[in-house]
């Protein structure tokens, strides 16, 4: 099917070349045994698909939204069709779907990369371990640390709870079509212990300080109440949000909301 396929530009389908490469994402997919299932996301001609079912006996799910592909799927390598997850991703309920935590994976289209991260985030409860393909610019992004001119939102509100790895890079030739832009593959591994704080408060500080980056925290966290007051206690008021480490972030939203 692969040499007649129609790619669907909506779908911002890209599929991988390489079956070393496709086996090389998939064994990054480590420690397995953080949990039972495993989800990937956009199987496209099925190239990770094929290898994560070897490599496990863990239950494997697939979110598509692509009718074409699911019926490959079903056809051409005799994938449970109760284990499909027909639709948008991004609007799927997964702790009704899956239920149990599970290993996410896949090459993610790009166009909606952001926000399966904060999909993600919004079920983190569920998702012990994540590898997948970005955009570089999105991989750089995530795992940025303070200081680093890639280095925002994105990147606090993930590493809050996650540790973040930059595994490798791919060029666009490794992808048929080729995007217009190179790709980077991550590997998010859920911590332990985040720490204590408002999640709600974290996130409003984060977007408020990172909004206008390029003011003073004293102006740019004017419209969150009493954060002016707590940046100023704990002499980040004429930092940029740049300059702030993710404890950093923790520890002023806790001071705001003490």
């Amino acid at each position: 099917m692969r040499n007649h396929f129609q790619h669907n530009k909506a779908f911002g389908q890209h599929f991988l070349r390489s079956n070393d490469t496709a086996l090389q994402i998939v064994e990054a997919l480590q420690p397995l045994n953080l949990a039972s299932n495993i989800l990937e996301i956009g199987p496209g001609l099925g190239v990770l698909t094929q290898h994560l079912k070897k490599i496990t006996e863990k239950k494997l799910f697939v979110s598509e939204v692509d009718r074409r592909i699911i019926e490959m799927l079903k056809s051409e390598q005799h994938f449970p069709e109760s284990q499909i997850l027909e639709g948008d991703f991004l609007k799927l309920n997964l702790k009704n779907l899956i239920r149990e935590p599970f290993l996410l994976i896949g090459n993610f289209p790009y166009n909606i990369s952001s926000q399966i991260l904060f999909k993600m985030l919004d079920s983190l409860e569920l998702v012990p371990l994540m590898v997948g393909m970005f955009q570089k610019e999105m991989a750089l992004r995530v795992v940025a640390k303070h200081g680093n001119k890639d280095y925002g939102v994105i990147s606090v509100l993930v590493q809050v709870y996650y540790d973040c790895e930059y595994l490798f890079e791919l060029e666009p030739i490794a992808f048929d079509p080729p995007p217009k832009v190179h790709s980077a593959v991550i590997r998010l591994t859920r911590k332990s212990d985040p720490g204590q704080f408002n999640p709600v408060l974290l996130k409003s500080v984060v977007k408020a300080g990172f909004n206008q980056r390029r003011k003073k925290l004293s102006n740019a966290l004017a419209p969150v109440q009493g954060a002016k007051e707590a940046a100023m206690r704990l002499n980040f008021a004429d930092k940029r949000a740049e300059q702030l480490s993710v404890q950093d972030f923790i520890l002023l939203s806790n001071t705001i909301e003490n």
